[in-house]
């Protein structure tokens, strides 16, 4: 490529300047390699990025758009056009410009709040998701299993999935989770900020419900075991390190992090520890890339995040866990600051142009952007159908309702 350029330039110049007769001027005093680069190097990634995204369109398992919407917008999506929005991270014609061919729609309200609203804001946040999809036929549709998944794919239609970010909307529930299950929640992530009663988050500054260092508590574990029997995946993005390694000793389908990064390159307790790294292969599990300035590089902002500083992360998770352990949920819009070259979904392919760069395959890259997630939804499908054959749903345990009341 650079050579090809290097003979067009010069031929070029030759031609111009024939009539001059100063074709026998001496190139090489001309500083051809960084104009060679800048026509032949790094937008060849890009190009080639945008190409196979187009035909390997990436998907994402965690983006806050919902929330957005709520907030902003009350919800009301009937009349708002969603092709091209000011606000957020996220709009139809980003989505299409990045190449995202699946998303993972979170649905969340605050842990912290802990207010009677809980609830009634996630089954509207739901609802809310549900009618954007509807709205646009054409650009998204509703998937809750694999084989709508590439149905999805393969009429070009952006297949939308429904993540529960935080076990606290159970409440404690093995009924609200199947109900749950049964509105199209595909993955749970066990907490959010907060601890629940079952299980330790990353990041409650409150003294913990139980000793934290076991991470699940017995009726923790249950619930992670019915979410297998279910063929939900467990998400163990947001919970402590103790968590984590709780959950890979009992789970019988492989693991995901919705929406996490690499704590040997910044030392958070949100980040993944190598030592978890090591131990995806017990369940043949996946780590999705977060891209949250503060979460990829701990020295920002003196530091700004960068495409780089995120490849970064890709590559540490890669070296540890393999390539085929790696994927991407970004975070968009709920995050407050994108690192530089990723401010929006409309800025994959310049993630995807780095780590070719880097020399990475396409192979490995149609892994990244939706091949080691599927994987893993696969195998957990497969878990749930098997378990679901010979085993019994677990269940609540009521105090008796007082009848003289």
């Amino acid at each position: 490529m650079m050579m090809y350029h290097r003979i067009l330039i010069t031929t070029t110049l030759c031609v111009v300047f024939a009539t001059l007769q100063v074709c026998a001027w001496s190139f090489a005093s001309w500083d051809f390699p960084e104009i060679v680069i800048k026509l032949g190097g790094d937008n060849s990634y890009l190009d080639h990025a945008k190409r196979f995204l187009r035909k390997h369109p990436l998907t994402d398992t965690h983006n806050d758009w919902p929330i957005l919407l709520a907030f902003l917008k009350e919800g009301k999506v009937n009349n708002l056009d969603l092709t091209n929005l000011d606000e957020g991270h996220t709009d139809i014609a980003r989505l299409h410009a990045g190449g995202v061919g699946g998303q993972f729609w979170s649905i969340y309200y605050p842990c912290e709040l802990k207010d009677d609203n809980q609830m009634l804001w996630v089954i509207h946040s739901i609802d809310t998701t549900k009618r954007m999809i509807a709205k646009y036929p054409d650009v998204f549709e509703y998937v809750t299993d694999t084989h709508g998944f590439k149905h999805a794919m393969r009429h070009d239609r952006i297949a939308s999935m429904l993540g529960l970010e935080g076990g606290q909307y159970i409440y404690n529930s093995a009924a609200a989770l199947r109900t749950f299950y049964d509105l199209g929640v595909r993955y749970m992530t066990l907490t959010h900020n907060c601890d629940t009663d079952w299980a330790i988050s990353c990041c409650d500054p409150n003294p913990p419900p139980f000793d934290p260092s076991l991470g699940l508590t017995e009726f923790g574990q249950k619930l992670v075991l019915e979410m297998n029997r279910l063929g939900m995946m467990v998400d163990i993005s947001h919970v402590a390190h103790s968590t984590m390694h709780a959950v890979l000793n009992i789970t019988r389908a492989p693991v995901l992090f919705s929406h996490s990064s690499s704590n040997a390159l910044c030392g958070i307790e949100r980040n993944v520890p190598d030592a978890v790294l090591e131990r995806l292969e017990e369940t043949d599990g996946v780590v999705q890339i977060n891209f949250y300035n503060q979460f990829v590089e701990c020295n920002y902002p003196d530091t700004p995040a960068t495409v780089n500083t995120v490849a970064d992360h890709v590559e540490h998770i890669a070296a540890i866990a393999g390539r085929h352990r790696v994927g991407l949920g970004a975070d968009y819009n709920g995050i407050e600051v994108a690192p530089e070259g990723l401010e929006d979904v409309s800025k994959y392919p310049n993630l995807f142009a780095e780590l070719l760069r880097r020399g990475w395959s396409e192979q490995e890259l149609q892994g990244l952007a939706y091949g080691n997630l599927l994987r893993v939804w696969k195998k957990v499908e497969k878990v749930g159908h098997e378990l679901a054959k010979k085993e019994l749903p677990m269940e609540d345990l009521f105090e008796p309702i007082n009848k003289d009341v």
